[in-house]
């Protein structure tokens, strides 16, 4: 069996003459593991991400996501990948503040339809799929409140069941609980996991906080590119 994602000499700059943002000579991550991405601001955290949700494309070296070589996918092709395959938790969670917490989490079936199947198949409808996941992200009684009203933390705890709607393969999480307090990061952490776990899917998770590191199986250290700025094209 193939693994989720299969890196090999992948590297990622904005300019081809411009310095590196993104070196990373291998990586291998199977269904159903969690990894915690770390390192200093500028090592390529992010870029990794955008890389393995075909939003970016890689300068050099292999990357295959579900089977695929994203290298080898078209723009449509790369956005079809992603909707149905990942759940992605975005560090300011781009919800869309004056849809119900309902509204928000449903939205991404409207997009994907092997992921609306999914969530079908698991509860029954669309609806009752959100529902049991703010039941257990600890938001049932907010389904109905438009997500500008609700805490920081509870807005991540709707994109976390966004992202998580119709058991995608993958979930990226970047940088999530950069705004919360440590106990609170915790929590979510552990929320996050147990959801990931119940599905089967593996989660990438970003941070520079090290301390977050001990609530996942496998971790990957990107050491700091001690180069100039990008340029951009």
């Amino acid at each position: 069996m193939r693994p989720l994602i299969a890196a090999r000499d992948l590297r990622f700059r904005w300019h081809p003459a411009g310095p590196w943002l993104l070196v990373l000579d291998a990586l291998t991550i199977e269904a159903g593991q969690s990894w915690f991405i770390r390192g200093p601001s500028g090592c390529g955290k992010s870029t990794l991400l955008g890389l393995i949700a075909g939003t970016l494309g890689a300068s050099a070296g292999e990357l295959e996501v579900n089977g695929r070589a994203l290298n080898g996918l078209s723009a449509r092709q790369r956005d079809r990948l992603r909707a149905e395959t990942m759940g992605i938790i975005f560090q300011q969670f781009n919800l869309l503040p004056y849809l119900s917490v309902m509204e928000n989490v449903m939205l991404v079936a409207r997009f994907a339809p092997e992921r609306r199947a999914r969530a079908i198949s698991t509860s029954g409808s669309v609806a009752a799929d959100a529902t049991r996941l703010l039941a257990h992200l600890g938001l049932g009684g907010y389904a109905e409140q438009p997500a500008h009203a609700l805490s920081v933390g509870q807005q991540q705890r709707v994109a976390a069941a966004r992202a998580l709607l119709g058991r995608p393969s993958l979930v990226l999480a970047d940088e999530p609980t950069s705004a919360l307090d440590e106990d609170n990061r915790h929590t979510f952490i552990e929320l996050l996991r147990q959801e990931c776990a119940a599905a089967g899917s593996a989660l990438l998770f970003v941070s520079h906080e090290r301390s977050l590191a001990d609530h996942f199986e496998n971790h990957l250290d990107l050491p700091a590119i001690n180069q100039a700025a990008s340029l951009k094209p």
